[in-house]
């Protein structure tokens, strides 16, 4: 079996283009922290985005000579992740099992150069601590966006319809219509605002088209006319005025100083009562407990995602135990198609890295102590 597992990784390291990157800059110590697969492992030689698929970039980078630790053990003063904080160099990191990089971490890591996202979002890390640092911090830009916007489909669906205690009905053996029917409604018709519009905010709205909903946006930005014209979404300025028009909202926005907590109790209440609402996004862009009430009194007829804060989620967490939920683990932008993706991307920008080049520019997240304008 190890020696499968070993063949496998060797196969997923071609399949993601073998580069003889040389560095004259000598040995790099890179830590990488994902989630453990344990049995799942084996189960496809593609599944690199966890511990034992290490991103399939293992013998690539100890052929040129690196030291490369891969670890789950994120948190405490006695984990692992700990042991390589004042020597490594380079830490790669997943918004699906975060390594909280704090500012007290940085201070600490005195070789640390470079910190990379498999993935996107990196708001694991006190950015500003980055920037003041002089750190590069970069992830792979549309990596997973097609993943997270299918995914919200999937869940806006799964909350109209009120599949869910069908299914569970079937599993326990039982068989009432009626315990269903009564909230389960069909997309076409229903209005539909997306708070962010940014890659996975616009491939939402254009999966969006075919049910015939009536599409709003609320962002910093405008798309682009021809393509708001072609998708039929109409902008919103401001987002207090939107919410209450909708009957499902969608969260796209990415957690930032502005964003944490915007969605407290206040501003839910003034959500359409019944309303669904799907986040992707990151869980402290909610109130957790504000969430939690508004499901229990019937505010939020629906909610769904698959963001918590913090992650992994507690066993106690008012989420897991809220009614009329469609909740799941950090699972949407890690399919296997994303995780080839982001596994490539990060390989891409160590080998640019080693090299000495630059990444590609939508990829900063902090550069030269400046931080991107969406975390700004």
């Amino acid at each position: 079996m190890a020696m499968w597992r070993a063949a496998a990784r060797q196969l997923v390291d071609r399949a993601l283009g073998s580069r003889a990157a040389h560095t004259s800059a000598g040995s790099k110590k890179i830590v990488g922290v994902f989630y453990k697969a344990g049995e799942y492992a084996d189960k496809n030689p593609n599944f690199v985005g966890c511990v034992e698929g290490a991103l399939g970039i293992r013998n690539w980078l100890e052929l040129q000579g690196h030291h490369y630790i891969v670890t789950d053990d994120k948190e405490g003063p006695n984990c692992e992740l700990e042991k390589h904080i004042e020597d490594m160099h380079v830490l790669i990191t997943t918004p699906f099992h975060p390594a909280y990089v704090t500012a007290e971490r940085i201070k600490r890591a005195k070789n640390l150069e470079l910190l990379l996202t498999a993935g996107i979002g990196s708001d694991h890390i006190d950015l500003p601590a980055a920037a003041a640092a002089g750190l590069t911090v970069a992830e792979v830009t549309g990596s997973n966006t097609v993943s997270v916007a299918e995914d919200e489909l999937l869940r806006i669906l799964i909350l109209l319809r009120n599949f869910l205690p069908g299914y569970q009905q079937v599993v326990q053996g039982e068989w009432n219509v009626a315990g269903i029917a009564h909230r389960a409604y069909d997309l076409e018709g229903k209005t539909v605002g997306t708070v962010g519009a940014g890659r996975i905010g616009r491939l939402l709205l254009q999966r969006l088209k075919p049910f015939n909903c009536n599409l709003l946006y609320h962002d910093r930005l405008k798309i682009a006319p021809e393509l708001e014209k072609e998708i039929g979404a109409k902008f919103e300025e401001d987002l207090d005025a939107m919410l209450p028009k909708c009957d499902v909202i969608v969260i796209n926005t990415p957690l930032t100083e502005k964003t944490r907590g915007m969605f407290n109790k206040e501003r839910i209440a003034k959500m359409k009562k019944g309303v669904i609402v799907v986040n992707n996004a990151r869980g402290a862009i909610m109130d957790t407990q504000a969430v939690a009430d508004a499901c229990s009194s019937g505010h939020i007829a629906g909610y769904g995602g698959d963001v918590w804060f913090p992650q992994p989620a507690p066993k106690d967490h008012p989420w897991r135990y809220m009614p009329n939920h469609a909740m799941t683990p950090h699972i949407s932008g890690t399919t296997i198609d994303a995780q080839l993706r982001y596994a490539e991307g990060v390989k891409d920008m160590l080998d640019r890295y080693f090299k000495g080049d630059d990444f590609p520019v939508q990829n900063y997240i902090v550069k030269e102590g400046q931080l991107a304008s969406q975390y700004q």
